[in-house]
């Protein structure tokens, strides 16, 4: 990535506190009043640079339409947040009800699909998924619509309790069956409503 000059970093930090100060970005002869500059010809060439550089982004003809941005951002898929909606046992399953625990921020690209208004999160607890490497503190995303397939993993309420399982139908009954050897098989007495299908894993670095 190409380094900015001493002159055009002095600009870019300017922008940014002005921005963070004022609410707004600095037109041109703003720019070229702080700095003293004779002219705002000698600002939008630096501007210029420091656009070709990649760490601005402006539109053409509008005066307060710089962005402070990075030669990175061109790399990075779009960004989104998906809603967290607290934790799912994934053991013995459990009578707690799913609220709203804050979102997740993730790039597109690296969980492999594109989230819709459908697309939540939650927070794994228990170990009965470790044979498909889905650990207590990991954060599992799910797809709520889409008929599950055998052998794929949901969230499902079975009997009115809520659990991580995999989706496996046997003599044309639904039943969840966990990965680990400890957890027996649930199959419902009452009903089994899924919740969502399971699409990506997100995990943490433990401390």
């Amino acid at each position: 990535m190409l380094e900015l000059t001493t002159k055009q970093q002095r600009i870019l930090d300017f922008i940014q506190k002005f921005q963070q100060t004022q609410g707004t970005v600095p037109t041109q002869q703003e720019i070229a009043d702080h700095f003293g500059f004779g002219s705002r010809n000698a600002v939008a060439e630096h501007l210029r640079l420091i656009r070709q550089k990649g760490f601005l982004e402006s539109a053409t003809g509008k005066a307060r339409s710089l962005r402070v941005t990075s030669a990175l951002t061109k790399l990075r898929s779009r960004i989104v947040d998906i809603p967290l909606f607290g934790s799912i046992p994934a053991g013995f399953s459990s009578e707690r009800e799913q609220e709203p625990d804050g979102c997740v921020t993730v790039d597109v690209a690296s969980i492999g699909f594109k989230p819709t208004r459908n697309t939540f999160a939650l927070r794994i607890v228990g170990d009965s998924m470790i044979g498909k490497f889905i650990c207590d503190g990991d954060i599992a995303v799910f797809e709520h619509g889409p008929e599950p397939r055998p052998g794929q993993i949901v969230a499902a309420l079975i009997d009115r309790k809520n659990t991580l399982k995999t989706f496996l139908v046997k003599n044309g009954k639904p039943f969840l069956k966990a990965e680990n050897p400890k957890y027996p098989d649930l199959i419902p007495s009452e009903e089994l409503v899924i919740q969502g299908v399971f699409r990506a894993l997100i995990r943490r670095a433990k401390e």
